[in-house]
């Protein structure tokens, strides 16, 4: 079963974080690369999720976001440094008494200024434990159902390559069942060149034997007619197999191009040169829908 390298899956996992959304989306593409992207709290286990994909993804463009929507435990909570404080008021305190024996004053700092020192005030870690967990399977949730989607675009272009490889297996038939006539309408014609110069009828046998020869090592296609039928056996065994087949039916259009180029130079009759030319735009719609597989 081959599979679509494009895709796209969302998911939403609520809790008392809040709301984890993931969107992962996938093109076709020649290696596989990754661009993710999390909230601040879940740096730290970027590389796990990381390897989830991986493992899920073997070829193509992935581009995951994960965004924390807040809920009550995901908001901030503050701490005040009580001892820090204590030592602030009382440094403050002492620096009015000093003031005012030299017969100066000074303004009693009010709370909001003692909060606004540095250090004062620190935001409480939060345990990131329970959020990476939920962030995991969340994840796991979302890949399973791209994974869905794209078997099921995968399924679609396998129907497609059956149906062209089909359609070439048809058209390397009929090449084939017209070679006999072929041969002997080129032996017909050579015969009568020949007869045309007035040669003596040994020379006229020698002549025939070199010009037959010549003619139709020229137009010996059936090295490239079973090459070309092997290649569908190929193309169909790479795609009923378990792993993945991209590159591989990649590397068989390059070889259904190379045996349709060289069948329509070699050929000697219009009717199997239309046949190679049907074969090289089937071979180019196998090619375009064979670049999205992974």
């Amino acid at each position: 079963m081959i599979r679509s390298m494009t895709g796209f899956a969302r998911r939403e996992h609520s809790g008392d974080f809040g709301t984890l959304v993931w969107e992962v989306r996938t093109v076709n593409h020649r290696y596989l690369e990754i661009s993710l992207r999390l909230p601040e709290e879940l740096r730290a286990v970027e590389g796990e999720l990381r390897q989830a994909i991986q493992a899920a993804v073997r070829r193509g463009k992935v581009d995951a976001s994960l965004q924390l929507r807040g809920g009550a435990a995901s908001r901030p909570t503050l701490d005040v440094d009580d001892a820090l404080l204590e030592v602030l008021i009382a440094r403050t305190h002492e620096v009015t008494m000093k003031a005012t024996q030299r017969g100066g004053s000074l303004a009693a700092p009010t709370p909001l200024d003692l909060l606004r020192w540095p250090g004062i005030l620190r935001e409480r870690e939060r345990d990131a434990t329970p959020l990476a967990a939920d962030a995991a399977l969340s994840l796991a949730e979302t890949l399973a159902a791209l994974t869905a989607m794209r078997d099921s675009e995968g399924g679609r272009i396998a129907e497609m390559l059956a149906t062209r490889c089909r359609q070439i297996e048809d058209l390397v038939g009929q090449v084939s069942a017209r070679l006999p006539d072929v041969r002997e309408r080129i032996r017909s014609r050579t015969q009568e060149r020949i007869t045309q110069l007035a040669l003596p009828a040994e020379a006229n046998r020698d002549r025939l034997e070199q010009e037959l020869s010549l003619l139709l090592s020229k137009m010996d296609v059936d090295e490239e007619l079973d090459r070309l039928r092997s290649h569908i056996v190929e193309v169909g065994k790479a795609v009923s197999g378990s792993e993945p087949a991209g590159r591989r039916l990649d590397f068989l259009m390059q070889e259904f191009n190379r045996e349709a180029n060289t069948l329509s130079s070699k050929s000697q009759d219009a009717e199997t040169t239309r046949a190679a030319v049907d074969m090289k735009v089937l071979i180019e719609q196998l090619r375009e829908q064979v670049q999205n597989i992974e």
